[in-house]
């Protein structure tokens, strides 16, 4: 076993990865072959879904509608998974893309456009509002937006058409910005949230060494959003730099069960607040990679859950997955999950 490896916890234990990317861009690729590779690492992953990281955008179109091109390039590699010829795992089995709501009730045909290019995977719109006045953070975010995106006219019209078509939104945002969308949920209660990352309790830049100020900020604002029965959140994303953990700095890297001591308090707040029923833990691959591999990530998800109940367990990892993105898992793998 190569150095940062571990034996697998749990191995039997039923995931649906709910949050990881594809591309291929000038110095980086993560295609299905590397996603295959880390679907194969021992953890009993069955569906994954994909989320938009602007990649595949069409050459040749309206602006508008130039991120089809990316649903439909995820729903390609979909294709090519379901076929049985690359295994068990299947991949992108959800696709979550990108429209830009700002364009208000013209959104719209961009939607039906993501719809129809999805074949029958296409759940959902994930749109960045990520601000902050320190311009440092820009650095860890691919693309820019004013603050107050979410509480913007022209947004919430584009956001008003995801309803009708049954689709859900996927929100990235700092922790300080929790206030608008909280906001977000209450004018729309019948628009399923996806809160990715926690909610990005910052420890970089400004906010370099104030974990604990930021950490009671981040609960604080977190439990206004809670109260909003239609916001779920992703357990996850706490391998990018951008939380300040220091293990992607480290020569030797660190195994899952000191990952899971310094995670556990965020994931742990989550799920006082938000409930399992409402929680899903989540890679975010590769973007999680500089701080462990694919296996260490989950063994540490599921040593921070091993005092859980097997309902509760089979929450974190597929039901909740399942749940919102509407995807299946095996009866006698659900089964097996609840009463193991």
């Amino acid at each position: 076993m190569k150095e940062g490896e571990e034996a697998v916890v749990d191995p039997s234990l039923p995931i649906i990865d709910p949050h990881h990317h594809l591309f291929d861009r000038s110095g980086a690729r993560y295609l299905l072959d590397d996603l295959l590779s880390d679907l194969g690492s021992g953890h009993d992953v069955q569906r994954t879904v994909f989320i938009e990281c602007g990649t595949m955008y069409r050459a040749e179109c309206p602006e508008a509608l130039r991120p089809v091109g990316e649903t439909e390039f995820a729903n390609g590699v979909a294709a090519m998974s379901a076929s049985g010829v690359y295994g068990k795992p299947r991949a992108c089995a959800g696709i979550v893309g990108f429209a830009d709501l700002r364009l208000g009730e013209e959104a719209r045909p961009v939607l039906d456009a993501l719809v129809h290019a999805g074949g029958g995977r296409f759940r959902g719109v994930r749109h960045l509002s990520t601000w902050d006045a320190d311009e440092s953070l820009y650095r860890y975010v691919s693309r820019r937006y004013p603050r107050g995106l979410l509480l913007d006219p022209a947004f919430r019209l584009g956001f008003a058409q995801l309803a009708p078509l049954g689709l859900s939104f996927d929100a990235l945002l700092y922790f300080h910005q929790l206030d608008d969308l909280a906001s977000l949920a209450r004018a729309f209660p019948e628009t399923t949230i996806v809160l990715n990352h926690l909610g990005f309790p910052v420890g970089v830049g400004p906010y370099s060494g104030r974990r604990n100020e930021v950490f009671d900020a981040w609960k604080r604002l977190l439990r206004k959003v809670a109260i909003e029965p239609n916001v779920v959140v992703k357990l996850g994303g706490l391998g990018m730099p951008l939380f300040g953990f220091d293990f992607h700095t480290r020569k030797r890297p660190a195994g899952s069960g000191e990952i899971a001591h310094a995670w556990r308090p965020y994931i742990e707040t989550c799920i006082e607040l938000f409930g399992t029923s409402r929680c899903m833990f989540e890679s975010n691959f590769p973007m999680d990679r500089p701080t462990c591999s694919y296996t260490v990530l989950w063994n540490a998800f599921k040593r921070i859950a091993e005092s859980f109940t097997p309902m509760e367990k089979a929450d974190l990892f597929n039901s909740t997955a399942a749940r919102i993105y509407r995807l299946e898992l095996a009866r006698s793998e659900v089964l097996s999950s609840t009463f193991s």
